[in-house]
């Protein structure tokens, strides 16, 4: 498989003119004054030589992938086949939504050339609806996987002229459970089609199907594989698990109107927690697989309008989701990966707009919420939750920006100027006006919740970033069985705790930096072993550092910490071996091992 590198973000983009001729009055139309990276790798691609090529799209969530699709679809779409029986072009998606946003943004770039028709197809709807608008012999039609199949295998979608084919997020497709589905209506496609995928992430499962079904496949990336969108803040607060509706209702009131997608596990979670917020006086509705295709439609417009600000959505539900000027993103719960967190914030930052993703991490779920940041590679900043004054001085200031603009430049009418005479002819105006701003409501009625933050572990202060692991570097963990890594200005040291017992390089980080008093920029690598560790201290404190260990911890007082070489640059002798890290409770009992058959347990 060949590969397509992206385009220099430095250069400038692509002018109009490299854009098929009939499709820029419609960009002009829509706002577009630049191409992103993706477009314009797709274009440069579209020489004679790569035009029949299969085609592998992939780049960050928000950049624009759908038009850059259009634009490799373009040339087979621009020659009008009046002879045929059903579409020459068939996109699936694993959405309702998702499939809806393809279909309307092929829509708007086709409009200005007549023969091409658009229609979607999914569950939900109607089939005989859909059985008739089929009867038209769109050039183009967008489906979910199901729905597409049945109307396959009712006869009303036929097939055969299908010059083009696209699974848009295969990867949600498979882990969705449509294999099955995709393999009988690709088995129903011509052979000497083209077939393109189009996706954020590329996964192995991913891999597979393109050895499969594509030939000669040029892979063209339009921002690289994992790299992540940076127009998107990452926050994460860990906080206590009873603290998370307040973590969220505070981030809600800092936020104003301004839209936020509200991520939860379950169906029954986007009810609750919608219904919940409601009550507290917040524009807010869910987005499940529950609703009816005409509830998610209604309740999608009413996000798009403003009419609601806070959407509840599980990950299935917002698959695709394409609403300009989400402000936020908060994961309620956590998602299962790295590549589902991807998705999820990808919801935000969009078209080149700024965005904020906000993690709540409960303390128990801390280690899983570091691997997902570690996968989905992206500079997470660890901060305490918004404190309830914050909040309020906050909200206070949206208010008096509110109430300055209204008031500036405006002229009462006489009316209302005596009336306003009246009403502080004998009153404190101070007193009015707070009374008038009470009866002004429209807004939360809950108060700012009191939340309290927990330090993460390893951390040194409010705000710290933490990077995507890098392979190699100060920090970096190494295992093995073999001397350690010598890096030069580090002094090594061993400790007696391994992987065996627990240890990793987060907790080793935090006991070396609070029993030896260091900052965690003089720790080196860290290797890891099965029953030890050895990490690298700055030498301009190695000494100060070696007396500080020496005494026992009263923390830990099992962990013992010794320099790795001696005086001549060899190992130092190994101090006496002793129990690998147990936590207090676990410590072996002085009645010495217990006699005769272990008992197991089912």
């Amino acid at each position: 498989m060949l590969s397509s590198p992206p385009p220099d973000e430095a250069a400038p983009a692509a002018p109009f003119d490299a854009v098929p001729a009939p499709l820029r009055a419609a960009l002009t139309r829509r706002g577009f004054a630049t191409l992103t990276a993706v477009q314009t790798a797709v274009l440069q691609s579209m020489n004679e030589a790569q035009s029949v090529r299969d085609l592998q799209i992939t780049s960050q969530t928000g950049s624009g992938k759908t038009v850059a699709l259009g634009f490799a679809l373009a040339p087979a779409l621009l020659e009008d086949a009046p002879d045929r029986a059903g579409p020459t072009t068939l996109v699936i998606a694993p959405t309702r939504e998702l499939a809806a946003q393809i279909r309307d943004e092929l829509q708007w770039l086709f409009a200005d050339v007549r023969h091409v028709g658009t229609d979607c197809v999914t569950g939900g709807t109607s089939q005989q609806l859909e059985r008739q608008r089929l009867r038209k012999r769109p050039t183009i039609v967008v489906g979910t996987p199901g729905r597409l199949l049945d109307h396959v295998t009712n006869g009303a979608l036929i097939l055969d002229s299908v010059s083009q084919l696209v699974l848009d997020e295969a990867d949600q497709m498979l882990d969705m459970g449509f294999r099955d589905e995709l393999e009988a209506i690709l088995a129903k496609v011509p052979a000497d089609r083209r077939t393109h995928l189009v996706s954020a992430t590329f996964p192995p499962a991913v891999r597979n199907l393109t050895k499969r079904y594509q030939r000669d496949a040029l892979h063209i990336e339009g921002t690289a594989l994992g790299q992540a969108n940076v127009d998107i803040e990452h926050v994460a607060h860990l906080l206590n698990a009873r603290d998370r509706y307040g973590a969220l209702v505070n981030h809600l009131l800092l936020a104003g109107d301004v839209r936020v997608l509200v991520f939860v596990r379950t169906r029954e979670d986007t009810t609750s927690l919608a219904d919940k917020l409601e009550t507290d006086g917040f524009r807010a509705m869910p987005l499940s697989g529950d609703l009816t295709q005409a509830q998610r439609t209604r309740t999608l417009a009413a996000f798009r309008r403003g009419t609601i600000t806070t959407l509840v959505a599980t990950d299935v539900a917002a698959r695709g989701l394409d609403v300009p000027d989400v402000q936020s993103v908060v994961h309620m719960d956590p998602p299962i990966d790295g590549a589902a967190y991807t998705h999820r914030s990808g919801r935000t930052g969009r078209a080149g707009q700024k965005g904020k993703s906000v993690l709540l991490v409960s303390r128990s779920l801390e280690r899983g919420a570091r691997r997902l940041i570690s996968e989905a590679r992206v500079p997470m900043q660890w901060r305490p939750v918004p404190t309830a004054a914050e909040v309020q001085a906050a909200r206070d200031e949206q208010t008096m920006v509110k109430l300055t603009a209204a008031l500036d430049g405006q002229v009462p009418a006489t009316a209302q100027q005596k009336l306003a005479q009246r009403l502080l002819a004998d009153r404190d105006p101070v007193a009015v006006v707070a009374t008038l701003l009470g009866e002004l409501g429209g807004g939360p009625v809950v108060e700012p919740f009191a939340v309290h933050s927990v330090a993460p572990h390893g951390s040194t202060g409010p705000g710290r970033v933490h990077a995507p692991p890098a392979p190699h570097g100060p920090g970096a963990p190494q295992h093995g069985d073999g001397p350690p890594r010598r890096e030069e200005g580090f002094v090594t040291f061993r400790i007696n705790w391994g992987v065996a017992d627990g240890a990793d390089p987060r907790r080793i980080l935090a006991h070396v930096c609070r029993r030896g008093g260091v900052d965690s920029k003089q720790v080196g690598a860290i290797d890891l072993r099965r029953f030890e560790s050895t990490f690298g201290i700055a030498a301009e404190v190695a000494g100060a550092f070696t007396q500080r260990v020496r005494r026992r911890d009263p923390r830990d007082p099992h962990l013992a910490i010794h320099p790795y070489e001696g005086r001549n640059g060899k190992p130092a002798k190994r101090p006496p071996f002793r129990p690998a890290f147990q936590p207090a409770h676990k410590q072996p009992s002085k009645a010495g091992p217990r006699r005769g058959k272990p008992k197991h347990r089912d």
